[in-house]
């Protein structure tokens, strides 16, 4: 099997990844929008679901892992260096140290949070996206998007919130969030799903790739298998 890589594979490759920091930099803060209670990270953490979609589609489980296991490193890169920050002494003159260190200061409990749920629903979207590519012959695609982001994002959120903010936020709160993360990052992929399916139209075109995972490890962990 050919293991280069196209430029929209490298292109949503990128994306992927600078999605992924940006939510996590935007998960420190949570926000309120009508009776709506939820961390702004919902704001652009989806569009990496979307992406992954693609990416399964078009190049199959295979790329999609090698993409996962991308984000999931750069996003480590990130946070070890912006501990660095953290710890590294401000200029005496310099008066924006507390709110820094408030942003990138991230509590290990939240880093592992971010990481474990990041790895847990991707695997899973780009699995059950692969699986049911398969099975339905590359039907129903716009099914399959939105089966597999349901899947991935409420595993994310199951994940993610009792480990990032079990005993600060209370239980009857904590549920309501996991449930409006997950609803609402679902209703996001299927708002955009037009575009989405232009996308991946345009890019088959383009790329001639439409890989079908029939004999693939889903191993997550058997990255050297592109």
């Amino acid at each position: 099997m050919n293991k280069m890589v196209s430029v929209p594979f490298m292109l949503m490759g990128i994306l992927f990844v600078v999605c992924l920091i940006v939510s996590n930099l935007l998960e420190a803060k949570i926000i309120q929008l009508g009776p709506i209670t939820a961390t702004a990270g919902l704001l652009v953490f989806p569009v990496s679901y979307i992406i992954n979609d693609c990416i399964s589609e078009v190049w199959g489980y295979k790329k999609a892992r090698l993409i996962i296991w991308s984000g999931f490193a750069m996003n480590f890169i990130v946070v070890g260096v912006a501990q660095l920050a953290v710890i590294l002494p401000s200029a005496p003159f310099w008066e924006g140290g507390d709110s820094f260190n408030f942003v990138f200061g991230m509590t290990p409990r939240i880093v592992v949070a971010s990481l474990c749920a990041f790895l847990v629903g991707s695997f899973l979207n780009a699995y059950v996206m692969s699986k049911m590519k398969v099975s339905s012959g590359g039907r129903n695609f716009s099914l399959r998007a939105i089966v597999s982001t349901l899947v991935g994002e409420s595993a994310d959120s199951l994940i993610f919130f009792p480990i990032a903010f079990g005993g600060i936020i209370p239980e009857d709160k904590l549920l309501v969030m996991i449930g409006t993360q997950a609803v609402l990052k679902s209703v996001y992929e299927i708002i955009v799903l037009p575009v989405t399916i232009r996308v991946v139209r345009y890019v088959k075109k383009i790329d001639g790739s439409d890989a079908y995972d029939a004999g693939v490890s889903f191993n997550p962990f058997k990255i050297s298998d592109l």
